[in-house]
């Protein structure tokens, strides 16, 4: 038997069992370059009219932190430069959790070693796992380019911007082969891929902004995808670099493979302290203990976020000084007010997609906690399902406002700082979306409660909201469509006003939802 028996198998199954979420991230991810070239080149019909807003975006610091330069001071420039960000890490993550839950994952949960007990070679997990994660983002960058070509825009670019979301998601299909070999769990594994792609975001920005550290950019992978410049200079040939460390990093990825146990990781997992802290004491605190690393981490990343935004309240007036462009910011945001109030709504609601992500993976961890067998273990304790259930909801709530109150708090006193805004304005417009990312913590649990093996489709269903939600008006709609997404019942804070109707309506179809998901798992045998 060949090391590499039984990669094809692995490979239908690996499809069979993600295809859906993948067919959906992949239509997402897809849909976001079209809509943002769409609607900018609705906004303006020739280069010279792109040009004074370009030259602010080239010009302004925070927007270079955030974004990147512009491939070009052109509409199409100006059109894609969003889509870079955004579309480069949308791969990413998609490689990063397609070869994670194919090959750590499904070792951590003792099914690797009932595929592997069959005939099948020590490589074909990775090698299967890593082939969907390629063919994946790379149907996704065709998709992509495709998707482009209806706005008018030209075939090289979208070839090449094909190329530039292509390459994150390669380098991190590597990477995250790598972490699975390192650490033998799940979340450990996902903290050095994800503080890898962190590294490669904090150098790529240092390369941008700081006039003598340009080289620094090369160092990333992100600045490589920047580097392609679509509707720019139009280097695809940069692509290679990103498949060269991809099979580097393969390569290396294999010989760490036959250097440890199967379950086990490079490094040697330290045993914990001889007697648990009166924190464990309970459920709540067995829910905190397995989740805080992730509320540090998207607390950093929040925090970091905010200081961005907030920075750039002082430039809206510039960016948006196009009538065109304040009309777009004003549909994305629900808005009214002063430009910088639809600038800072508009980035507020994107932060409260990430807020309702962060809802999702936390209600997710109790569908891992449940096939990994811990659920079955708690319960065979005096704790109930329902405190069981109330630990991890209970983090995936709070942790969602907490959210948006760092981003909000961040964002309020940096721009009040640099340009006078009140901070209690920013802070209050983001509380006040929180409870959209309830909502998607409500509907987590009701497919955990009522059809768990469709749990994961929550993620499907926060990327159909966020289509709707923010690009609904773009797309031009019916508004009963784009009503279907909790994000577009959020009013028009701060600068406008909001309906409390509206908010307690979000709140109680949470509460609903987060009701008939427990009563739903409350009744129904574990899956072990």
């Amino acid at each position: 038997m060949t090391e590499l028996a039984g990669t094809g198998s692995l490979l239908r199954l690996a499809w069979r069992r993600d295809r859906w979420i993948l067919v959906v991230v992949a239509l997402v991810l897809a849909v976001i370059p079209y809509s943002t070239m769409a609607s900018t080149l609705d906004l303006y019909t020739t280069d010279a009219a792109a040009q004074a807003g370009a030259r602010v975006m080239e010009d302004t610091p925070s927007v270079l932190a955030l974004y990147g330069p512009l491939p070009s001071l052109t509409a199409e420039g100006v059109g894609i430069i969003k889509a870079i960000l955004m579309g480069g890490l949308g791969t990413a993550f998609l490689a990063f959790a397609v070869v994670r839950r194919h090959t750590r994952t499904e070792e951590e949960e003792g099914r690797l070693e009932l595929v592997a007990a069959g005939v099948v070679g020590r490589r074909a997990p990775m090698v299967a796992a890593v082939l969907l994660a390629v063919l994946a983002v790379a149907a996704t960058a065709v998709l992509s380019a495709l998707l482009l070509l209806p706005t008018g825009a030209g075939a090289a670019g979208a070839v090449a911007f094909a190329a530039t979301i292509l390459t994150p998601g390669l380098a991190m299909a590597g990477v995250t082969a790598v972490a699975c070999q390192l650490t033998a769990t799940t979340r450990g594994a996902g903290a050095i891929a994800l503080g890898v792609l962190g590294a490669a975001y904090v150098l790529r920005v240092v390369g941008d902004t700081a006039s003598d550290a340009g080289w620094l950019t090369w160092l990333s992978f992100l600045g490589w995808a920047e580097k392609v410049a679509p509707y720019g200079a139009n280097r695809p040939s940069l692509l290679l670099l990103a498949v060269a460390l991809l099979l580097v990093l393969l390569l290396v990825a294999d010989v760490l493979l036959h250097r440890r146990d199967l379950g086990a990781g490079l490094w040697a997992t330290r045993p914990g302290p001889a007697h648990a802290s009166s924190s464990l004491a309970g459920a709540s605190g067995l829910a905190w203990r397995l989740q805080r690393g992730s509320v540090i981490g998207w607390t950093i990343g929040y925090a970091v976020l905010g200081i961005v935004v907030g920075s750039l309240a002082s430039s809206a007036g510039d960016i948006a000084s196009d009538p065109s462009v304040r009309d777009m910011l004003a549909k994305m945001s629900g808005g009214r007010g002063t430009v910088t109030d639809l600038f800072l709504g508009t980035e507020l609601r994107f932060m409260a997609i990430g807020a309702a992500a962060f809802a999702v993976v936390t209600a997710l961890r109790l569908r891992s906690e449940e096939t990994a067998g811990h659920a079955e273990v708690v319960l065979a304790t005096p704790v109930s399902r329902w405190r069981w259930l109330a630990g991890h909801v209970s983090i995936a709530l709070l942790g969602a406002a907490w959210l948006m109150l760092v981003a909000g708090l961040a964002a309020g006193l940096v721009a009040s700082a640099s340009s006078g805004y009140p901070v209690a304005s920013l802070v209050g417009a983001a509380l006040a979306t929180v409870p959209a990312a309830w909502v998607m913590a409500g509907l987590t649990l009701l497919l955990f409660g009522l059809v768990p093996r469709l749990s994961a489709l929550a993620w499907g269903v926060l990327a159909v909201f966020l289509l709707l939600g923010e690009f609904g008006e773009l797309l031009k709609l019916p508004d009963w469509v784009i009503g279907l997404a909790p994000f577009d019942h959020l009013g028009s804070l701060p600068g406008g006003t909001v309906s409390a109707t509206a908010l307690l309506g979000l709140v109680v179809i949470a509460a609903v939802c987060l009701g008939l998901g427990g009563a739903g798992f409350r009744h129904r045998d574990l899956t072990t």
